[in-house]
């Protein structure tokens, strides 16, 4: 079995990381009647606590003081504003976990048998997308390996590689080209197991032809069949190569779980065939069907950029569009000065160029990893007749155990409990879909598809690009056309967190960017769904708009409480108790999901480090809504070295710190004990992250280089002993075919090409005639 390859070295492991890796379990733990209880009476507590806060302390102030001063009205006021919008966002988080408790309370696991029986005769077609860009092969490689051992009928995977085709790194081609063959090295590896299975239903068919009831032979048959999966899977977990805590997980649990899920079956089939009992032919031929659909996967991988005919925008959603709005359509190709161009044909027309349609799309992120069951239980939740209506299904993921640094630890710990909050979403209606991964309806995407025509091709959008978080906007897109979405209530799907503060940065910035430019499209959903007589409820409605806004308002907020010195008689003990409920609560789920109580504190400290963060993601959206221009789309990196962060958001968390021990010794001589506390409490938990999750060390490099990258300039390598030559006079050929496809903007052809008399031409070259390739 092939290796990972292009690996670099493992990260080393710093000290108060996660050392197990053992993961959650598959089914939530029922919770108790208690628990219920407890969460019931803490959204009580909050909401009186609230209303306690309003009328002892602020309105007993005015009432008290009716002539205050214009200065302290407002503090007043605002301070109520921020106060309120936190206390909501706390009371959301309470909802949304009441929900998640209800649902893994109800929840009851569909038999493996039922789901059997369901797919010999449900076949729909299921198409597992995998967009990727500059990502490790061996990343790359985990994820198609855990989508390819899929149970399913009909599954067929497309890595939508996006890379620039044609590099001219040496080392980027050679990574290029390795993540290029991973589809057919897989698809080789599968040819084996494949071959014996299709064979073996066969015989396993046309012995139930000539006899209807399994023989102790053929059952000893089956069971020796499941042993020796069990055992190639064995095999290949064997030659892996572990470097990290995201390979040992792939080794473990998606094929060492799926070993030992395979094995068990065997040992049931040979005490059977032990005891002369059989299963009955029917099941007899659906556990034959269940080892060829583990093993027959078919695999290919998909460039966009080497089609001129389709879009180049950079960002995910476009990467996904382009191959969405292919499926299921014939073409010719045709070669031109710049890729190949795809011209549509007719159904009876010859083509050269043809994509299969799919009933159902998983789209997978390339660092993330699925359990086996993922496909086959999503599909026959969307197969139920109650579920006609639903989009979208997915399992939000959950965080790899075992991470190697303490700050990959508590953004996992984050990840986890945003994945119970997603879960109690689904209880109110107002799930939103996490691109991570997601079994989608495709005949649900044709209800939202933008069509436009660019350069004088048909462009598609299923999932919009407007924004860089354009699983949200698709979410509200899918709502407004009367479909709903659906988190499954399992964990089935894993991914990747970032394991140091410059990817962690990356991504955070983007979850903050989008939010607010999507609130219209609520509105208008909202009035479109009471159209169709399907309001939104309060409590979906407050669900949705804390999920989209919240790192706003809560950003803003903070800075409030951080920069501004509040009158003391604004504070009350009652603002802590309104608080309470929260931090209890996300501690209990923090221990339910294997963390520490006591993370609490450090996720707050975290959440201060990354104020710069989510701000800077804000101001990015209200930027794109003033200038309506698209922000890029920055990809989370997924490597093993440690990535820089910029400058200011190194800076700022120690001028956090600074500016909270400043208020601090202010407060204490002005004997205003209530700010006083609360800028001690900030100071010290902002310094303990970034001596836990930034570094001392790291913070100093990081800011050198960003104080001194803009001196230096990147110079081509040269090779070892070559001769530096002057620059000779290179005359310009004219490409005949830019020129016949391109043609010239009127009034430029003189400048671009000089006609003279007799049998020559000669070219001169325009910017416009170099940028479209003309002369070359």
């Amino acid at each position: 079995m092939p290796t990972k390859s292009l690996a670099s070295p493992a990260r080393k492991r710093q000290l108060g990381a996660e050392r197990s890796t053992q993961p959650l379990p598959t089914v939530h733990d029922i919770p108790s009647d208690s628990k219920i209880t407890w969460g019931r009476l803490a959204i009580i507590a909050t909401v009186v606590a609230w209303f306690a806060y309003v009328i002892y302390t602020i309105l007993r102030q005015f009432l008290n003081n009716g002539t205050e001063s214009f200065r302290f009205t407002t503090e007043a006021v605002s301070y109520w504003v921020v106060v309120s919008f936190l206390t909501f966002s706390a009371l959301m988080y309470l909802i949304a976990r009441q929900g998640a408790l209800q649902r893994f309370r109800d929840h009851v696991r569909v038999p493996r048998a039922e789901l059997d029986s369901h797919f010999a005769t449900h076949h729909g077609s299921l198409t597992v997308l995998v967009p990727s860009y500059s990502e490790e092969p061996g990343v790359v490689r985990g994820t198609l390996w855990s989508a390819a051992l899929q149970e399913y009928p009909d599954l067929r995977i497309v890595l939508l590689l996006d890379d620039p085709p044609h590099p001219t790194d040496p080392a980027v081609a050679a990574q290029l080209q390795v993540s290029r063959s991973i589809a057919r090295d897989i698809e080789r590896a599968l040819a084996e197991p494949k071959a014996r299975f299709t064979e073996e239903l066969l015989i396993c068919e046309l012995e139930l032809a000539a006899n209807e009831h399994p023989t102790e032979r053929a059952v000893q048959r089956l069971a020796d069949n499941y042993q020796w999966a069990a055992r190639w899977l064995q095999a290949m977990a064997s030659a892996e190569t572990i470097d990290d805590h995201v390979d040992t997980f792939f080794v473990e649990q998606v094929l060492g779980g799926l070993a030992a899920e395979l094995s068990l079956t065997g040992a049931a089939l040979a005490a059977a065939a032990k005891e002369g009992t059989a299963p009955s032919a029917a099941r007899m031929l659906e556990l034959h069907r269940r080892l060829l659909w583990t093993f027959s996967a078919e695999l290919d991988t998909f460039e966009r950029k080497l089609f001129s005919s389709l879009s180049h925008e950079a960002n995910k959603a476009m990467n996904l569009n382009a191959y969405i709005g292919l499926m299921g359509r014939r073409f010719q190709r045709e070669d031109g000065p710049d890729g190949t161009i795809l011209r549509p044909v007719e159904d009876d027309a010859p083509a050269d160029y043809v994509v299969r349609d799919s009933e159902y799309l998983l789209t997978l992120d390339a660092d993330s990893l699925l359990l086996r069951d993922y496909c086959l239980r999503l599909v026959y939740f969307l197969e139920q007749p109650d579920n006609a209506r639903v989009a979208v299904t997915q399992t939000p993921y959950s965080s790899f155990r075992g991470a190697p640094t303490r700050i990959e630890r508590l953004a996992g710990a984050t990840t986890d409990i945003q994945h119970i909050l997603h879960q109690g979403m689904s209880y109110y209606g107002a799930t939103f879909w996490v691109g991570a991964n997601a079994v989608i309806r495709k005949v649900a995407l044709e209800d939202i598809v933008e069509v436009e025509t660019v350069g004088g091709f048909e462009v598609r959008r299923y999932v919009q690009d407007r924004t860089v978080i354009e699983d949200t906007e698709s979410s509200i897109d899918l709502g407004t056309h009367g479909w709903s979405l659906v988190n499954y209530p399992e964990r089935l799907s894993y991914s990747a967190t970032p394991p140091d503060f410059g990817s962690l940065i990356v991504q955070r910035r983007r979850w903050a960017n989008g939010g607010l430019l999507i609130l219209p499209k609520l509105w208008r959903q909202m009035r479109e769904r009471r159209r169709q007589g399907h309001p939104i409820s309060l409590i979906e409605l407050a669900l949705r708009v804390n999920y989209m806004t919240s790192i706003a308002w809560a950003s803003f907020g903070l800075i409030f409480l951080l920069a501004y010195p509040y009158d003391s008689r604004l504070l009350s003990p009652v603002v802590v108790l309104a608080a309470l409920p929260y931090f209890l609560a996300m501690g209990s789920d923090l221990r339910y999901c294997g963390y520490k109580f006591s993370d609490i504190f450090r996720i707050y400290g975290f959440n201060l480090i990354l104020l710069p963060v989510n701000l800077a993601g804000v101001l990015k959206s209200l930027q794109q809504a003033v200038t309506s221009k698209k922000i890029p789309f920055a990809r989370t990196p997924k490597v093993r070295n440690r990535t820089a962060a910029p400058l200011l958001f190194v800076v700022v968390p120690f001028l956090i710190v600074a500016f909270s021990a400043l208020t601090l010794w202010r407060d204490v001589s002005n004997e205003n004990w209530g700010n006083a506390a609360f800028a001690g409490f900030n100071a010290l938990l902002a310094s303990t992250a970034i001596l836990t999750y930034i570094g001392i060390w790291n913070s100093i490099v990081d800011i050198w280089l960003g104080l001194t990258q803009w001196m230096f300039i990147e110079r081509a390598p040269r090779r070892k002993g070559a001769q530096v030559a002057l620059p000779q006079p290179v005359e310009p050929t004219l490409d005949w075919r830019a020129v016949i496809y391109h043609g010239h903007v009127v009034g430029e052809l003189p400048s671009d090409v000089e006609l003279v008399t007799g049998p020559f031409v000669k070219p001169v070259v325009s910017k416009r005639a170099a940028k479209q390739g003309v002369l070359r």
